[in-house]
């Protein structure tokens, strides 16, 4: 991953770039002046890229461990709440030209794990720098946990829906 921390200026032809950087979802910044203007392009917009990158990838049932989706379950009931975070499970690493990303899934049963971090890997790599300019260095997969289907009625109300108890 790019190192961290500290802040830089580089002065190129036409503009000057600015940067400061650190890991996670700090306030990661890229700075870009030309004679135009500045672009500023914050972490957060890095994670929320890579995070809906990933979830676009057929197979991959959600993100996060098993504590950050706790958190999401709960912000989901909160009345006025965000609901689930698209940066759940998803850590970034933000340098003057390029990003590394950290990516924490969950997959479906029976799908081949090996593929879909190959997709995931491509779709996040393709839409960072296709959004950000960007050039992604790394994107590390942990695969957190499988879904099963059994296991459907359990994430969104607590309880199986699965067959009634043998025992009345």
């Amino acid at each position: 991953m790019p190192q961290s921390g500290g802040n830089s200026t580089q002065r190129t032809e036409s503009q000057d770039v600015t940067t400061s950087t650190s890991v996670g979802s700090g306030s990661v910044r890229l700075t870009e002046r030309s004679s135009q203007g500045k672009t500023t392009i914050a972490a957060s917009v890095v994670q929320k890229i890579a995070g809906i990158a990933a979830r676009e990838i057929s197979g991959v049932h959600a993100m996060g461990g098993g504590v950050s989706r706790a958190f999401g379950a709960i912000r989901e009931r909160i009345p006025g709440g965000s609901g689930t975070s698209s940066t759940s499970g998803v850590q970034v690493e933000v340098g003057e030209k390029q990003a590394a990303v950290d990516l924490d899934i969950i997959v479906e049963y029976g799908a081949s794990i090996s593929e879909i971090a190959r997709a995931v890997r491509r779709n996040v790599i393709s839409g960072v720098e296709r959004m950000t300019g960007l050039e992604v260095i790394e994107v590390n997969i942990a695969v957190n946990d499988i879904h099963l289907p059994s296991e459907e009625g359990q994430d969104n109300e607590g309880t199986s829906t699965g067959p009634s108890s043998r025992v009345e």
